[in-house]
């Protein structure tokens, strides 16, 4: 788990029906730009490795989790234009979405998610 590459997949939250499209960035160009200068995001993007994230130069207020190793989340913040996440020393992962998708979701501290990747999404 944890060794992704660039590309898309789907995101699947443990007890909930359906899945999320995703956008992965894993390598260091694409977790750098992540979600600048769009307008919207389909589902959710995940960095990989990465344990702080950014909104300077975003568009959108957006939705954060913190990952650990073991895809569980450890926590969520909606994060508007311009600010500074701090780290969090256990995650290793971020997923990103628009401000409010995680909730409808029903994704929040403790779930579990899983990453599946190879299929033509």
């Amino acid at each position: 788990m944890g060794r992704w590459t660039d590309g898309n997949g789907v995101l699947v939250i443990d007890g909930r029906d359906g899945t999320v499209p995703l956008e992965i960035a894993s390598s260091y160009r694409a977790r750098t730009k992540g979600l600048l200068g769009r307008d919207s995001i389909d589902g959710a993007m995940l960095l990989s490795p990465a344990n702080s994230i950014h909104t300077f130069r975003m568009r959108i207020p957006i939705d954060v989790a913190y990952l650990d190793r073991h895809l569980t989340v450890i926590a969520v913040r909606t994060m508007p234009p311009g600010r500074l996440g701090r780290p969090r020393l256990r995650s290793r992962h971020v997923l990103e979405a628009e401000a409010g998708a995680m909730a409808g979701w029903g994704l929040g501290v403790g779930a579990r998610v899983s990453i599946e990747t190879g299929k033509s999404y």
